[in-house]
């Protein structure tokens, strides 16, 4: 982290004395400088001639009396309360009245090292985000204690420098960490307990939530080690028990495999430093055998709503004749319809041909009811998610199917074993997870229960596969992996808000630009809708019983109000209807 604000500093022109506990250490930083300046010229973000100008502005010293006529001393020593008071009292020693110290704290309390300055109005936060070069994110922090005018000071640097600075108010984690981090913890918790495998939790959220790298991933490259610190105290600060560490966290950590620098962590690298991982024993192996599955020539979907109609066209755009069944047959027509439309923009948009489009459309059959799925060889159930609903569907597919259909539910947070009891055939159900827009997003959820059997199993990843689409497994548990990781996120910003914290835009701007989130979370929310988001809220505090999962009571006022978002036209956010 100081060699990339370094590495920002130097280009935008600004002279650094980088000061390190070691000649080796700061011999180290030098020549990261020096890579990290040959690469931004082989990309062309620099010219030759602006990085060796920038070489230029930066000296290193092992002594902290160089800064001592600095404007400004930033602070990223290990995320320790007497390291940083350490130095943050040294320094007190050796800059200029005026000079303003930062510390790049990810979570430790800003006022607390403050206030053993004997300067604390000079003293703030300044979070940048790594890579610093790239990511735009800024968060200035200040305490109590803090004077406007080196908030204001600051704020212009973050601005000259290309970044987007957002003011915070000192608490543990702050935005973006605060958020972040509680999910990460949780991602871990949920790999220790062996719910899913390293490379499936990654895998979902990376194609279920468009995110840049999947939280064991992340978690490898913020370090394990630091990630255990910024949760420790995010934990002192709420008792909140999502963000009590994992205890893997602190095995890993105190063994050493603190993640990419290591050279291990959840995954394994080529070296020290590399973000090239290389296989290891938790590695799977391509080849092994598996169970063979039932051959898979015509697909039922019961349903006519979004979801439905999604996965409808899925499958008949696989070339796979698809029996579409809504409560009559005006519901099912129009349900066709809506797929016949969604085609032909996939066809205006070059996607897939017009002839290919209408072959599509050919295969599917809309019918009232689910009788004519006796002879389909998989029945999809992709209604309302009401348990009472799903379970009579399912009785009725017990009845109608023919012996060996496998029958899945597409539900996304309910018990898939409810669904397989309400048939005298629950070996053959499953659950099909598939994400909305189903036609665009490549991941399923494949849940398994207790009571599958292999045969099925290996049915539901055969399907996938020939959908084109990328099947990750987990176990019958409330919201599966993706909703369990994303949901409690959600709501927990939805906290920041009502706690007043900070502001939607603000919180959306700190997990677009600090996280790389293709959306923040309130504008996630608007889209999902509350409604959606509160039930599915409600499902996980009901089965975990966490105190943390308990649904925002903002969350609940606004969808007791009529505010769900886009499709009323106002949720966290005014929307214009169409």
């Amino acid at each position: 982290m100081g060699t990339g604000i370094t590495e920002l500093l130097v280009c935008a022109g600004r002279e650094v004395i980088g000061v390190d506990i070691s000649g080796a250490a700061a011999a180290r930083a030098a020549a990261a400088l020096d890579a990290a300046t040959e690469r931004a010229v082989r990309r062309g973000r620099l010219t030759a001639q602006d990085r060796r100008a920038a070489l230029t502005r930066f000296r290193t010293s092992t002594d902290l009396a160089a800064a001592a006529d600095a404007d400004l001393v930033i602070e990223v020593t290990p995320e320790s309360y007497p390291t940083k008071q350490r130095v943050i009292r040294a320094l007190d020693e050796v800059v200029r009245p005026g000079a303003i110290i930062a510390t790049g704290t990810d979570a430790l309390s800003v006022t607390r090292l403050a206030a053993d300055s004997g300067r604390p109005e000079r003293v703030l936060g300044l979070h940048f985000f790594h890579p610093a070069p790239a990511m735009r994110l800024v968060e200035v922090v200040s305490s109590v204690l803090t004077a406007p005018a080196a908030v204001t000071a600051v704020t212009s640097l973050a601005l000259d420098l290309g970044k987007e600075p957002v003011a915070v108010g000192d608490r543990p984690g702050f935005v973006a960490d605060g958020l972040l981090f509680g999910y990460l913890n949780q991602a871990a918790a949920m790999y220790e307990a062996k719910y899913a495998s390293r490379e499936d939790i990654d895998t979902a959220m990376r194609l279920g939530c468009g995110l840049p790298m999947g939280p064991l991933a992340l978690l490898d490259l913020v370090g394990v080690d630091t990630a255990y610190t910024v949760l420790d105290a995010l934990y002192a600060a709420s008792r909140d028990r999502l963000h009590a560490p994992a205890p893997l966290l602190r095995q890993l950590a105190q063994a050493g495999l603190t993640g990419r620098k290591a050279g291990r962590g959840f995954y394994t690298y080529r070296a020290a430093g590399s973000a090239e991982t290389v296989p290891d024993a938790l590695t799977p192996r391509a080849g092994q055998p598996t169970a063979a599955g039932r051959p898979v020539r015509s697909v039922g979907v019961a349903g006519t709503g979004t979801m439905a109609c999604g996965i409808a066209e899925v499958f008949a755009g696989s070339g796979v004749p698809v029996v579409l069944a809504g409560r009559d047959r005006a519901r099912a027509e129009a349900a066709r319809a809506a797929v016949g439309r969604s085609l032909s923009r996939s066809a205006e948009r070059g996607r897939i041909s017009a002839a290919a489009a209408a072959g599509a459309l050919g295969l599917i059959t809309p019918v009232g009811g689910c009788a004519a799925f006796a002879d389909v060889d998989l029945a999809v159930e992709a209604v309302v998610e009401d348990l009472a609903v799903k379970r009579e569907l399912f009785t009725v597919l017990d009845e109608v199917c023919r012996p060996g259909a496998l029958l899945a539910t597409t539900t996304s947070a309910l018990p898939v074993i409810a669904c397989a009891r309400a048939t005298g055939r629950p070996q053959d159900v499953v659950g099909l997870h598939f994400f909305n827009p189903a036609p665009a997003m490549k991941l399923v959820e494949v849940v398994r229960t207790v009571l599958t059997c292999d045969e099925a199993h290996a049915t539901a990843h055969a399907v996938c596969a020939r959908l084109g689409r990328y099947p990750v497994d987990c176990g019958d548990r409330a919201g599966f992996i993706v909703n369990a990781l994303l949901f409690p996120y959600l709501n927990n910003a939805v906290k920041m808000v009502q706690d007043h914290y900070a502001s939607p835009d603000d919180i959306d701007a700190a997990m677009r630009l600090g996280a790389g989130y293709p959306m923040g979370p309130f504008e996630l929310l608007d889209v999902v809708g509350l409604d959606v988001s509160l039930a599915i809220e409600r499902v996980l505090h009901g089965a975990f019983r966490e105190p943390g999962l308990a649904p925002a009571p903002l969350l609940e006022h606004l969808v007791a109000a009529g505010c769900l978002g886009r499709k009323t036209g106002r949720g966290f956010r005014e929307h214009v209807r169409r």
